[in-house]
Formats: C-alpha cells, structure tokens, sequence
C-alpha cells in the first residue's frame, strides 16, 4: 500500500480517462487494493469481463471478487506480471493500469516490471501509473517511450499525478 487513504474519484477517474476503451485485449490492473480505480474503470464503459486484476492480499481479493464479479481476480504478484498471469502471448494486453507504489522498490524492480509490461502491451498501449512524487515512478533512462503527465490532481490526499508510458507503435 502506497497511502494510508484510498484514491479519490478526481484521481481515479483522470486514472480511467486514460484508458482507450476501444482498442482490443484484456485491461490489467496491478495492486487494485479495494477497487476504487476498477470501479472508476467500470464506470468509464470497461466490462468487467475484460479486467483482469492482480492483487496480493488475500482479503482485498475476495473483496474484489464480491465487488467484480465479471473480473478476473488474481492473488498474486504484481511485480512478476508475466508469470503471474500465465505468460500470455506478447502484445495483447490493451492497457496496464498500476496503483503499486513503485518508488520505494528497488530500481531493478521498477525496470523488470516496466519491461515485462511493455512486452505484454500491444505496439502503442498505455501503462498508466500514479504518483505522489515530482519525478516518474517508472524509471526512462535507456527506454524508448513517450511519456505524458497530467497536471497535479489536488483534490486527492496527498495530490498526485496521473503518468501515462507509451512505446511507439511498429510502423506498417
């Protein structure tokens, strides 16, 4: 858990505005704890039954199975995404949605989890993460990505910001 309090709507829904709801695959989200952004993503117009939801603690799981019931409910590691979702074939996810608090695991952590998402993506997809901090919680250094940073959310305790990663898409 990255804060004692949970998002609040202005983040999760400038969390969820992100997400292209129109480009095929499965939308994963890492660490949705009690499911205020899988709850912002719903109500954006995503299905349920294109989530997939990657959670560690026990309780939080069957709480989100109660509160999703047409998602998918993964107990497991969010950090190691490729194995814990069963290793699925490179460039179909359409989105990666994190709430992890990525700034206090170690850099080769952050650059595993970075990497391995972008495997997964399709060519263009987002990785959509936020933040506390003035510096991205996704290292760069060396990535060939485009990033994109929303203004400050201040109506969120503490204020945060919605960081957006994107590789290009594979020239046709």
């Amino acid at each position: 858990m990255g804060s004692v309090t949970p998002s609040s709507p202005f983040l999760t829904r400038a969390m969820a505005a992100q997400v292209d709801i129109d480009r095929p695959g499965k939308i994963v989200e890492l660490g949705p704890g009690t499911g205020v952004i899988t709850d912002a993503l719903v109500a954006r117009g995503v299905p349920q039954d294109r989530l997939v939801l990657i959670e560690y603690n026990s309780e939080f799981c069957a709480l989100l199975r109660k509160r999703f019931p047409g998602a998918t409910v993964i107990e497991g590691d969010a950090y190691n995404i490729d194995r814990t979702l069963g290793h699925p074939a490179e460039g179909t996810l359409a989105t990666v949605v994190s709430g992890l608090p990525l700034l206090i695991q170690p850099m080769e952590t952050r650059c595993g989890l970075r990497d391995a998402a972008f495997r997964l993506l399709a060519p263009g997809a987002p990785l959509v993460q936020f933040s506390y901090a003035l510096v991205s919680p996704v290292p760069v250094e060396g990535a060939d990505m485009k990033i994109w940073t929303s203004p400050w959310v201040l109506r969120n305790v503490p204020p945060a910001r919605v960081w957006v990663y994107r590789t290009e898409p594979v020239p046709a």
